[in-house]
């Protein structure tokens, strides 16, 4: 796809997650894959604010352009792509929910069949580091390698698809999944869980079923 096309669908995207309510000011970064590295949300400019040509390319060496600075999240981003070869875009967000979840240390277990979304059993949560920094990415590469998902300690979410929609939609399905867990933790512990077995056929039939996108 033409580059001002997907800098366009990288902002309204943008948009949209803040319209959800799974973000807020400058926090968050969205990137797709392109050519030999990626698109991505320049750095403290407020969505609202952003045209395409301030959408920044970093190569697959995480080298940016020269009049341009991307993202403080660049490596976690080029982490994932790097991560999974299936993955052509990336959310990352401070969801209130997904990141009371977080502080928690917690993973976001197999509370209802949705789960399997993000690829497993679970929804992970990645260890914290420094934002920006490349132990966080290293935590991300790992925490993503089996998922499509993860939490990241202290800080949010970081969602990846196929493409914007789907990841999108994938994030605000973590988002329902733990506003749903955080409800349940004052009732009972431990929160009862799915089996892994039925997690396994759930995620088999996700292969064809959930959000699709007319092209």
């Amino acid at each position: 796809m033409e580059r001002t096309t997907l800098a366009r669908e990288i902002i309204d995207t943008c948009l949209e997650m803040t319209r959800l309510g799974l973000n807020q000011g400058t926090a968050g970064n969205v990137s797709v894959r392109f050519e030999d590295g990626m698109l991505i949300t320049p750095s403290g400019i407020p969505y609202d604010r952003l045209g395409e040509q301030q959408i920044v390319f970093v190569d697959g060496k995480g080298r940016g352009e020269t009049d341009k600075i991307p993202s403080s999240e660049w490596r976690f981003h080029l982490a994932v792509y790097h991560t999974r070869p299936d993955a052509n875009a990336v959310i990352h967000n401070h969801a209130l929910n997904c990141t009371g979840v977080s502080i928690l240390n917690r993973p976001i277990p197999a509370i209802h069949y949705m789960i399997a979304a993000g690829g497993g059993d679970d929804i992970p949560c990645a260890p914290y580091a420094t934002f920006g920094s490349r132990e966080l990415s290293e935590h991300v590469a790992v925490a993503m390698k089996h998922r499509k998902a993860t939490l990241l300690q202290h800080h949010g979410l970081i969602a990846a698809e196929e493409n914007l929609s789907k990841a999108l939609w994938l994030a605000h399905e973590v988002e329902v999944l733990a506003a749903l867990y955080l409800k349940l933790l004052p009732i009972v512990q431990p929160v009862p869980v799915l089996p892994s077995d039925e997690i396994a056929r759930v995620v088999e039939k996700f292969k064809t079923y959930g959000l699709r996108v007319e092209r």
